[in-house]
């Protein structure tokens, strides 16, 4: 399935962050909805602001445009002010990009594991994000830092308890 560009990303202005505000914030909104939803299509979770700058959504060969770093730092600030995005350095030249957030991607963890009678189950991280039963679902693949913080949300809510195993770290479910 391939990604369906919004009509923006073919309009020359877009790559060129506008001078006024409403219309900034706009263009904001729509730079961020592209992030995610790229990012989603591909399961990008990380992200390099400098490789962000070549990679497909910020660079438009066929219009010869491209978004440029500074641009490129303000859509990821506006990403992390909605909780999108957290920086993996002080430099901020790398990212964890959330296009969905460990709540959202908990609760659809645990609506996996209600639907298919699983609670009081115990699981391994591995067995959750890669096993065989999750082959289908949405958070099959999830990288272990999502899975993680995922699963620490849960726990919050205490439908789950994240347990240290022989061999890592496994999840036992309320």
């Amino acid at each position: 399935m391939s990604f369906e560009w919004p009509w923006q990303y073919n309009f020359p202005p877009f790559f060129t962050l506008q001078p006024n505000v409403d219309t900034r914030q706009k263009q904001l909104a729509a730079w961020c909805s592209l992030v995610l939803s790229y990012c989603r299509h591909r399961k990008l979770y990380t992200l390099d602001v400098l490789e962000a700058q070549e990679s497909p959504v910020f660079n438009n060969k066929k219009i010869e445009r491209k978004l440029s770093v500074e641009a490129i730092q303000v859509v990821f600030e506006e990403l992390r002010k909605k909780g999108n995005l957290e920086w993996l350095d002080k430099n901020k030249s790398r990212c964890l990009i959330m296009w969905r957030r460990p709540e959202e991607w908990g609760k659809l963890i645990y609506q996996w594991v209600s639907k298919n009678g699983m609670v009081n189950s115990v699981f391994t991280l591995y067995e959750l994000a890669n096993g065989d039963d999750t082959e289908k679902e949405e958070f099959h693949g999830l990288e272990d830092w999502m899975l993680l913080r995922s699963l620490q949300a849960l726990q919050t809510d205490g439908k789950a308890e994240i347990i240290t195993m022989d061999d890592g770290k496994g999840v036992k479910f309320f």
